[in-house]
């Protein structure tokens, strides 16, 4: 019986790095309303919800609820232009290589960010079709570090979580993943992602035979 059966990956800082975008697409919005904000603030919404973010940069500032939603519609519609840009050059070493591996083992792949622009960022880097299932900010209510997209995402490749490994750049989605009862692999520094069971500083350093060696070594 098979240890592992699929793998499910986040979008940003994993396989692309749309953190500019976001960052500049923030920042454009905050500096409009007067509200500070800078990179150190926006490393704190990897991970996280549209929604999740705005309450962060907001801090102690309380808005109308229509003022909300015309703050998280302004920044989306500023990301939106950003990524227009965006094209399979701007993959990350190693991505497209993985998920080629990957299918060729005849791993189900899936997709599960917090972000509802995935499907349409997925589309331009040019590698829809690796995935047999696609989560996103649309698949589920409660988002990262809950492990509902999660949980969505495996079922939608008929796969039991425990035969799942989860691969995240940030701190929520690891937690996520574990309250879900998956393997996780952290990208990115120890200091963000050292509650994984696997950590590598880019998908590029993933030797799939030596990652199951070292599954098979935990699980004894």
């Amino acid at each position: 019986m098979k240890l592992l059966e699929a793998f499910i990956f986040d979008l940003d800082g994993v396989l692309t790095d749309t953190a500019e975008y976001h960052f500049q697409a923030w920042k454009r919005m905050a500096d409009e309303e007067g509200i500070p904000f800078n990179r150190q603030d926006n490393e704190q919404l990897r991970g996280v919800s549209r929604r999740a973010s705005l309450e962060l940069i907001l801090k102690d500032t309380t808005f109308p609820e229509a003022k909300i939603q015309e703050l998280m519609e302004r920044k989306n519609n500023y990301y939106r232009e950003l990524i227009t840009q965006i094209t399979k050059n701007d993959l990350l070493p190693g991505a497209v290589e993985l998920l080629k591996e990957l299918k060729s083992r005849s791993f189900k792949l899936a997709l599960a960010s917090a972000s509802k622009n995935a499907p349409l960022v997925v589309k331009k880097l040019s590698i829809i079709s690796f995935f047999d299932a696609l989560a996103d900010g649309h698949s589920v209510s409660k988002t990262k570090p809950a492990p509902d997209l999660f949980l969505y995402a495996a079922k939608q490749l008929n796969k039991p979580p425990a035969k799942c490994i989860v691969v995240e750049d940030a701190e929520a989605g690891i937690e996520a993943a574990k309250t879900a009862n998956m393997w996780t692999i952290g990208i990115g520094p120890r200091t963000r992602v050292g509650a994984a069971d696997f950590i590598y500083q880019s998908v590029a350093e993933i030797e799939v035979d030596k990652l199951l060696q070292r599954m098979s070594q935990q699980s004894q």
